[in-house]
């Protein structure tokens, strides 16, 4: 009976060079995706953020479309009859803080309350006969 040698195969450097680079470059993108919904899980990359405050930038939003939304529509009609007074939508109250400019306005005259207001929104409330008022 005879003894048969077995070799390991040993890839040449060019090969290897390949196979790790398709690993890196996996991972690297692994890494990436994964970064952006957990930062800090990789160790040190990114923007160094010392003491991040979510509640800065908290900014729930409105369109123009939801905004008669949050006024009973016995209120609607009550003003829609009547020409010299509006009626006063707080959207804060709602919980929304800025108001955007999608949708239509019906042509009614309303006075929206809120933190903050898009160009778009602020030109068509005023259209409508509307206004803005700024809440701190």
């Amino acid at each position: 009976m005879s003894v048969v040698e077995v070799k390991p195969v040993v890839l040449p450097i060019i090969e290897m060079h390949l196979i790790n680079s398709k690993y890196t470059l996996s991972f690297l993108k692994f890494q990436l995706i994964l970064s952006h919904s957990h930062p800090g899980y990789f160790g040190k990359c990114g923007i160094r953020v010392f003491r991040m405050q979510k509640n800065r930038y908290f900014l729930p939003t409105i369109n123009l479309d939801r905004l008669w939304n949050l006024v009973t529509e016995e209120t609607r009609k009550k003003y829609a009859t009547v020409k010299d007074k509006a009626p006063v939508i707080d959207v804060t109250k709602a919980g929304f803080f800025k108001v955007l400019g999608r949708g239509r306005l019906p042509h009614q005259p309303v006075v929206v309350k809120a933190k903050f207001f898009s160009k778009t929104a602020e030109r068509r409330i005023k259209a409508a006969g509307g206004a803005c008022v700024l809440v701190a």
